[in-house]
């Protein structure tokens, strides 16, 4: 069977569309990238990379359709990604104002790669939002007649180019004149944040299974 180029280039378009659309994500890797650093900021690119293979995987399966059908299951995800977010909020807020490059420990940042992946790997990951999105993809943009492993392919090139996409993001935002702009605001970067992830967690809050 020929490969479905056309199928593939309309998935990845609204993929595309779908990721360069300030959410969660953004602010986490925003966040990551003026508090922290370029290497913090890509570890946490690489954990929301990550999480979309897990969102394609369980469509593949047909999981998916269960919490997409399932009112109790989307509102148990629903909330558990809201508290999630509120609880960075107040980590956001309570967090000392983020410091230039040469005031950053260094050998402390590279403790935390873990956590730094873990940070955007669950911001994704508990994001109702995700699941619905993903089920919609594949009904309305896969036909039924591709292959498994053509499916595979397709989740795979997602998590590629979200990487691609947020490993940017970090990179531009780590750069010494943005990071500097930033730095003046002192703790009202915090603060803004803080307020952005808990808009977030309304949002995800009020999120309706449709």
């Amino acid at each position: 069977m020929d490969f479905p180029w056309l199928e593939f280039a309309g998935l990845m378009l609204a993929f595309g569309i779908n990721a360069v659309i300030p959410g969660a994500d953004f602010a986490m890797v925003l966040r990551q990238s003026i508090a922290h650093d370029r290497r913090a900021a890509l570890f946490t690119s690489a954990g929301i990379a990550t999480s979309i293979l897990v969102h394609g995987s369980y469509t593949l399966l047909g999981v998916g359709v269960i919490v997409g059908q399932s009112l109790l299951v989307f509102n148990i995800l629903k909330w558990v990604g809201a508290a999630y977010l509120v609880w960075l909020a107040i980590s956001a807020l309570r967090s000392p104002p983020p410091k230039p490059p040469e005031e950053v420990d260094l050998a402390a940042a590279r403790r935390g790669d873990f956590a730094a992946f873990a940070l955007g790997f669950l911001t994704n990951l508990l994001n109702p939002k995700a699941v619905l999105f993903f089920l919609a993809l594949f009904t309305s943009l896969v036909s039924a007649h591709t292959g498994g492993d053509i499916k595979v392919f397709y989740v795979a090139c997602m998590s590629l180019m979200l990487f691609a996409w947020f490993a940017l993001v970090s990179i531009f935002f780590t750069t010494p004149s943005v990071r500097q702009g930033f730095f003046r605001f002192g703790r009202w970067f915090n603060r803004v944040t803080g307020i952005t992830f808990i808009l977030l967690a309304v949002r995800v809050a009020l999120a309706q299974q449709h």
